[in-house]
């Protein structure tokens, strides 16, 4: 991949490039940044910089050949792991090998998706999946071959977070000390869930989410469509050229998941002393606990976000407010003072309890109605303000 295909982060770009150019390469390296940010596609154009030996800020001019291999994704001593799990095509002990296939479609299609993209394309989007010991074993293997080119190997982890503890105890000695020329590029959203004794290993760099104004070029650019309708998506996407690229495909799980939110606040406005109500909210918790854990926890955040978009225009921070209802009969506007001083915590750390549960194999049902109960007492709650 290109330096100049992936959008923004020019001052990520001069560093990293700057560093190899000076021969400083360090060993293990940990790239950290929400969604849509552009990890994924820096890690690919960083990696091609250092294993065909590009020079001043680019990926031509060094070894062609190398090059074109890099751009389908299909070099030798670039590796790659990633959370998978069991499906029709790998009943057990599934690893990042059998789903190449599909992960360089993903890298084709869509480098800035995110890991629900991929389970979608794995047809597992009601698992979840891990980075595994047995992954570990797997790296460990490739990286101890020589380099088939004799130079550098590259090994990208994706969603590193997604390591369980045994994979990453298993890989704290490799990462610590690598083979000669073997480089670790780390991929995570949030490094929080990532083990110390990992992270402490790598020299992190953060990704700040996308400029608006980088963006909106890109829309226009790759899906030819007018400024003004790209400035508006640009602006709603909040950084995240993912989501940008989902909603003008109108192909954004966000769609679903405003139609389940507005009918999940309105029950429980109605739920105090309504048995109907009460009635409807269950009937929603089963409606939602029959999707997949990930599009749960998607879900869930999905309501945090919008509590938190509610609470910023209460208190009138509407430079911050990015957030547009596509429901026509709901607006923010009206639900935001419902969100306040006396509620918004709560509110987030039920919602954040709840993601917890379900990612620990809770059992969703009585935890999605369980925080229903919950949200229903929360909204009727008065501001201290008032």
């Amino acid at each position: 991949m290109l330096f100049s295909e992936v959008l923004g982060q020019e001052h990520i770009k001069n560093h990293l490039t700057t560093s190899v150019d000076a021969g400083r390469i360090a060993h293990a390296q940990l790239f950290v940044g929400p969604e849509g940010s552009g990890t994924l596609p820096m890690a690919l154009a960083y990696a091609q910089y250092i294993l065909c030996g590009n020079s001043n800020g680019e990926n031509t001019g060094g070894n062609e050949s190398c090059n074109l291999k890099c751009k389908n994704n299909s070099h030798p001593d670039m590796h790659f792991a990633f959370p998978v799990t069991t499906s029709d095509k790998v009943k057990s002990k599934p690893v990042s090998k059998y789903y190449m296939e599909e992960w360089r479609q993903l890298l084709e299609q869509q480098p800035y998706g995110n890991l629900f993209d991929f389970y979608k394309l794995l047809g597992v989007d009601n698992k979840q999946g891990l980075i595994s010991v047995e992954e570990a074993a797997e790296i460990m293997k490739s990286l101890t071959l020589k380099s088939y080119e004799g130079g550098y190997k590259v090994m990208i982890i994706w969603m590193a977070e997604k390591m369980n503890s045994a994979c990453a105890n298993k890989l704290l000695k490799l990462i610590e000390e690598p083979p000669k020329n073997t480089i670790f590029i780390l991929i995570a959203e949030d490094e929080e869930q990532i083990i110390n004794t990992i992270r402490s290993r790598c020299q992190v760099l953060h990704f700040p989410p996308l400029a608006e104004e980088a963006i909106t070029r890109a829309l226009v650019k790759n899906f030819h469509i007018e400024e003004a309708v790209a400035t508006k998506i640009a602006h709603q996407s909040n950084g995240n050229y993912n989501k940008a690229a989902d909603l003008i495909y109108h192909d954004s799980e966000d769609i679903q998941f405003e139609k389940w939110f507005v009918f999940w606040i309105r029950s429980a406005f109605k739920a105090k002393g309504n048995k109907a109500a009460i009635h409807d909210l269950i009937s929603w918790s089963e409606e939602i606990a029959k999707t997949g854990r990930e599009t749960q926890k998607n879900f869930l955040n999905f309501c945090l976000n919008y509590f938190r978009q509610a609470l910023l225009l209460n208190y009138k921070a509407d430079e911050l407010v990015y957030l547009e209802p596509k429901s026509d009969d709901f607006k923010l506007e009206k639900f935001a003072p419902f969100v306040h001083d006396s509620n918004i915590m709560e509110i987030s750390e039920e919602l954040q309890d709840a993601i917890y549960h379900i990612e620990r194999n809770g059992n969703s049902k009585i935890v999605l109605t369980d925080l229903s109960i919950k949200l229903t007492r929360l909204l009727h709650k008065k501001s201290q303000a008032s």
